[in-house]
C-alpha cells in the first residue's frame, strides 16, 4: 500500500500557520482534513511517533508464528482489572517491570499493540482509581478503537429538558445530522437501517451478517419491543473510491485480538482516513514527537498566539505560531493542556473564566452483562465468525417513553457469539484427548454474551486538576483525578444485569453467568465533558461551534466539549462536531473575524 513520504520533522517554526492542531486522533485528524480542504495552512502536532501500523499489528500472523504466541516480553506488564480496584494511582510506581501498560494490554495479542499505548511509567497520574487508556502515536486510539460508530439523537441533545437533570446541548440533531452524513460518506460505515428515533440511522454500507444465535436473539427482542441490530461499525465494507489508503473489509480474521486494530485499514483510523489525504493537499505540515505543554497568548490581544511543545525524544522546547489553535488531544489531555496554559491574562488556565475546565466529567459505565448457551446450536456446523468487525448492538430501551423510577437515562449492550479462531470454552472444558477436542468444537459456536454501556451523568464534582507534585517523564505536571460513580450509575448497573438475564431467558438462552460488578471508572475509554459547550459562558467553556468563550481563536474539538455522555459510543459524534466547527472556523478566518 502506498503511503505518503514521511516529512514529519520538516517544520518551519518561523512562519505563522493558519491553524495549529494538537493531537492526531479522531478529532485532530478530522480538523486537519477539513481545514486543509479549505486551503488553510495547518500544522498538526502529535506527541507520539509515527508508527508503521502494518508492521505493528501483523494481523495475518498466526499465533504459533510469534515467539510468545502474541504475548509481550517478560519485562513488560499489563495492569489487570483487579489492580485498579486494590491499588491507587500512579499504578506503575514501584513496579519491578521495565514497562507497565494499561488494562487493554491484558490479554492475547498484547505484543502487537505495546508500541501504540503509553508506558505508564512515563505517564503517571494520581487521585482516585481510574483506568486511563492512552495511545501516543500518529492516529492515537483510532489505531485500536472498538469501531462502534453510533449517532446521538435529540433524546441525548435535549435530555435535560426530558428529565430535568443537567444541561441541554446548545445544538439539536438537525444541526449535526448533515455532518454525520459527511462522516459516513467520507469514512464509511457498516450497518442496517432500523428507523429508531433514539438511534438515528447512518448512510450505511453493507451490514455485518448476524449468525444463527444472534438472529434468534433479534427475533425474540422484537416480541419485547426491543432491537438487536448488526454492529454499526466504522468500517468500509463496500470500499471507498476516493481513498487509496484504505481497503474494504474482507474478514481477514484478527478483529477479535485483544486491543484490536486493522492493518488493511478497512476500519477507520485517522492516519489513512484523514491525515494522509490531507497531506496530499500540500496544506498540511505534520510534526510528530511534539508534546504540547502550553497554549501561548498574545498579551496585547488576549488571543492564542500558538503553542509551546517539547520534543519527545530530545527534551528540547520549541514554539510554533498560528492564527488559530485547535485542541484535539483527547478529553483529559485537552483539559490538562488548558489548565497548564496559565498566564497573567488567564491565571486559572486558558479559556477557564467559568471555572468549568476539567469539571463535568462523564463517560460510560461497564461491567454488568450476561453469558449464555444456545443449546440447539451444540454440535451444529461451524460458522465463520472470525474477521467480523463486530457482532450486534442492542440499543437503549429505558427512559424513552416510560420513566424508570430508580434512575435517569439509559444503556445499551454490545454482544456477540459464534466460532472464533480460538474457542474460549477450551479453558473451562474438562477432559483431554479426542473426546475433549470434540466437546470443545461442538460447543464453540453455541455461546453468546453481551455487556452493557450505561450513561454516566455529568457532575461538577467529578473533575481533574493538575497535581502540584507529580510530573511525567518530560517534567509536565500530571493530572489528579477526583472521579467516582454515583447512585444513579449504581442503580442503572443493577438494572443492566437484571434486564440482560431477562432478555436471554426470554430468548430461550441458558444463562451461564450474570456479571453485576461495575468496572473501574474510565474502563470504557469514553471520557467526555471536561470543557463542555453551552450558550452561557458562566456554565460552559466553549460555544456550539467549540470556540472558547474567552479566547475566540481557541477551539476544543474533541470529546471534552460533550455536555452529556448519552450511552452511545462517541467517536462518530466527535468527528461530526469537529467537521461542523472547522467549516465555520475556515469561513471566519477568511473573513478576518478570528
Amino acid at each position: 500500500m502506498f503511503l505518503p513520504a514521511d516529512k514529519s520533522d520538516e517544520v518551519d517554526l518561523r512562519k505563522t500557520y493558519d491553524a495549529i492542531v494538537v493531537g492526531s486522533g479522531a478529532a485532530g485528524g478530522m480538523a486537519a482534513h477539513v481545514l486543509t480542504s479549505h486551503g488553510m495552512q495547518v500544522l498538526l502536532l502529535e506527541a507520539g511517533k509515527k508508527l508503521n501500523i502494518n508492521q505493528e499489528l501483523k494481523s495475518m500472523e498466526w499465533p504459533y508464528d510469534h515467539p510468545r504466541r502474541g504475548d509481550m516480553p517478560p519485562d513488560s506488564h499489563a495492569l489487570s482489572g483487579r489492580e485498579y480496584t486494590i491499588r491507587q494511582p500512579p499504578y506503575a510506581k514501584g513496579s519491578s517491570y521495565k514497562h507497565v501498560y494499561s488494562y487493554v494490554e491484558d490479554g492475547t495479542g498484547s505484543d502487537y499493540a505495546k508500541d501504540i499505548v503509553v508506558d505508564e511509567k512515563d505517564h503517571p497520574y494520581t487521585g482516585t482509581p481510574y483506568a486511563w487508556v492512552r495511545a501516543r502515536c500518529l492516529g492515537g486510539k483510532t489505531n485500536i478503537w472498538g469501531r462502534l460508530a453510533l449517532r446521538l439523537s435529540d433524546y441525548d441533545f435535549k435530555a435535560a429538558s426530558r428529565d430535568g437533570y443537567g444541561e441541554d446541548w446548545p445544538i439539536s440533531y438537525a444541526d449535526i445530522s448533515p455532518y454525520y452524513d459527511k462522516v459516513d460518506l467520507y469514512l464509511g460505515i457498516s450497518g442496517h437501517k432500523e428507523n429508531l428515533p433514539y438511534l438515528p440511522d447512518s448512510l450505511f454500507q453493507r451490514a455485518v451478517r448476524l449468525n444463527p444465535a444472534e438472529v434468534k436473539l433479534r427475533e425474540s427482542m422484537i416480541k419485547m419491543g426491543r432491537v438487536v441490530t448488526p454492529y454499526r461499525a466504522g468500517v468500509t465494507t463496500d470500499g471507498l473510491k476516493h481513498n487509496k489508503y484504505r481497503s474494504r473489509c474482507y474478514g481477514r480474521g484478527a478483529c477479535d485480538r485483544r486491543v484490536g486494530g486493522c492493518d488493511i485499514h478497512a476500519a477507520f483510523d485517522s492516519p489513512t482516513g484523514l491525515i494522509y489525504p490531507a497531506l496530499e493537499t500540500g496544506n498540511l505540515t505534520l510534526r510528530t514527537n511534539a508534546t504540547v505543554n502550553e497554549v501561548t497568548v498574545d498579551r496585547n490581544t488576549g488571543k492564542a498566539s500558538g503553542v509551546s511543545f517539547i520534543d519527545t525524544d530530545t527534551g528540547k522546547t520549541y514554539t510554533a505560531k498560528g492564527r488559530a489553535v485547535l485542541l484535539g488531544a483527547s478529553t483529559l489531555e485537552s483539559a490538562r493542556l488548558m489548565l497548564l496554559s496559565k498566564s497573567s491574562l488567564y491565571p486559572n488556565g486558558i479559556g477557564n473564566s467559568s471555572g468549568h475546565v476539567g469539571h463535568n466529567f462523564c463517560e460510560h459505565l461497564m461491567g454488568p452483562g450476561v453469558n449464555g448457551l444456545m443449546k440447539e446450536l451444540v454440535g451444529k456446523p461451524r460458522t465463520l465468525d472470525d474477521g467480523r468487525p463486530g457482532s450486534f448492538y442492542l440499543p437503549r430501551f429505558r427512559n424513552l417513553t416510560d420513566r424508570n423510577p430508580k434512575f435517569l437515562r439509559g444503556y445499551g449492550f454490545e454482544g456477540g457469539s459464534g466460532t472464533g479462531m480460538f474457542p474460549d470454552n477450551a479453558y473451562s472444558t474438562p477432559g483431554f484427548g479426542s473426546a475433549f477436542k470434540k466437546t470443545v468444537r461442538d460447543y464453540a459456536g453455541a455461546f453468546i454474551g453481551m455487556g452493557g454501556f450505561g450513561e454516566v451523568l455529568p457532575r461538577y464534582e467529578n473533575y481533574v486538576e493538575l497535581d502540584p507534585e507529580v510530573q511525567d517523564r518530560w517534567g509536565v505536571p500530571a493530572l489528579r483525578f477526583h472521579i467516582k460513580f454515583g447512585d444513579n450509575e449504581k442503580k442503572m448497573a443493577a438494572d443492566m444485569a437484571d434486564s440482560a438475564r431477562e432478555m436471554f431467558e426470554a430468548a430461550g438462552i441458558e444463562v451461564l453467568g450474570v456479571s453485576r460488578e461495575i468496572l473501574t471508572e474510565g474502563y470504557s475509554i469514553h471520557e467526555l465533558g471536561t470543557a463542555r459547550m453551552g450558550a452561557d459562558p458562566k456554565k460552559s467553556v466553549v460555544n456550539q461551534f467549540q470556540q472558547s468563550h474567552d479566547v475566540k481563536n481557541l477551539l476544543v474539538v474533541d470529546g471534552s466539549t460533550h455536555v452529556s455522555a448519552s450511552c452511545q459510543n462517541p467517536t462518530w459524534t466527535i468527528m461530526a462536531l469537529c467537521w461542523r466547527s472547522c467549516d465555520r472556523l475556515a469561513e471566519e478566518l477568511k473573513k478576518g473575524n478570528v
